[in-house]
């Protein structure tokens, strides 16, 4: 398989964008999914919570030096950044703030794109600043593929036009067209 894992940036309006895109994939999908959603320093796991209660593909937080696997999706826990190793393995830090932000976008994708190359993929969704962009931008010098929510459909276009600004991306699509492109990239758990 080409992909073997990606990775996705959220802000705001980002909690009911990555639902819609979670959604439609099958439990056993066939890649892991680390997602860094911006969030109060003091917020709980309601975003774990509400996910796992609406999707069937398995939801957790992510934890320092935990092996990420396919079929689980990872999210960033509050006030702390994530990075990818190259073991395929999570590193936790509390590196100052990036973007105004920790967990920042940048920080996992530029990790990720060091990591994983051209087998990895990277998705900006809706935000308010201009985080992810540079991670994606490395994401596509390393080969993998950009898929950033056409800013028309976010609830707040910031991010997605920050990315679109400084990276040839492959795709620009809405929330429902992502999880298809995802689904024809990686399949179906069912297939």
């Amino acid at each position: 398989m080409k992909y073997r894992a990606i990775v996705i940036g959220a802000s705001t309006g980002g909690i009911e964008a990555i639902r819609a895109i979670l959604m439609p994939l099958q439990e056993g999908f066939a890649v892991p999914i680390v997602i860094v959603q911006h969030l109060s320093p003091y917020s709980d796991n309601y975003m774990v919570t509400h996910l796992n209660g609406t999707c069937r593909i398995n939801v957790k937080e992510a934890d320092e030096k935990e092996k990420i696997l396919p079929g689980s999706v990872y999210i960033a826990p509050p006030n702390y950044h994530v990075l990818l190793e190259k073991d395929e393995s999570i590193s936790l830090t509390v590196e100052p703030r990036e973007n105004y932000s920790r967990p920042s976008v940048d920080i996992l994708f530029e990790s990720a794109a060091d990591a994983y190359g051209n087998s990895l993929i990277g998705i900006v969704l809706t935000g308010a600043n201009s985080d992810g962009s540079k991670g994606l931008k490395r994401i596509k010098e390393l080969g993998g593929l950009a898929i950033v929510q056409d800013p028309k459909t976010a609830v707040a276009s910031s991010m997605p036009k920050a990315a679109i600004e400084i990276t040839a991306v492959d795709y620009i699509l809405s929330l429902n067209e992502i999880s298809k492109k995802l689904i024809e990239l990686i399949g179906d758990a069912n297939e």
